[in-house]
């Protein structure tokens, strides 16, 4: 039995757990994400203590294969974001 986690969800938590009005905990949820995305712009690292470290990296151009016709083509570098689960996260689940 598993959850999506989504913004929806992290706003019915943060109700719940504040008690506040469903639109004052979605707009909460908004600047909690807005937040986390501009940490990540300006340092290229977030951490959640107990929970882990999203951090941004660089990829390489590179060439792959669509899988529909089996052309090649090729792919710009870009950015990706990465996650590495803390060791007590890793230890409850």
């Amino acid at each position: 039995m598993g959850f999506e986690m989504s913004k929806a969800f992290i706003a019915q938590v943060i109700q719940e757990s504040a008690a506040l009005t469903g639109v004052a905990a979605n707009r909460a949820a908004n600047d909690l994400l807005a937040a986390i995305i501009r940490e990540l712009r300006t340092t290229g690292k977030f951490t959640l203590p107990s929970f882990g470290t999203f951090t941004v990296r660089s990829t390489k151009d590179r060439k792959a294969m669509n899988p529909r016709t089996g052309a090649e083509v090729k792919v710009a570098a870009g950015k990706t974001v990465r996650f590495k689960a803390s060791p007590s996260l890793k230890k409850v689940i």
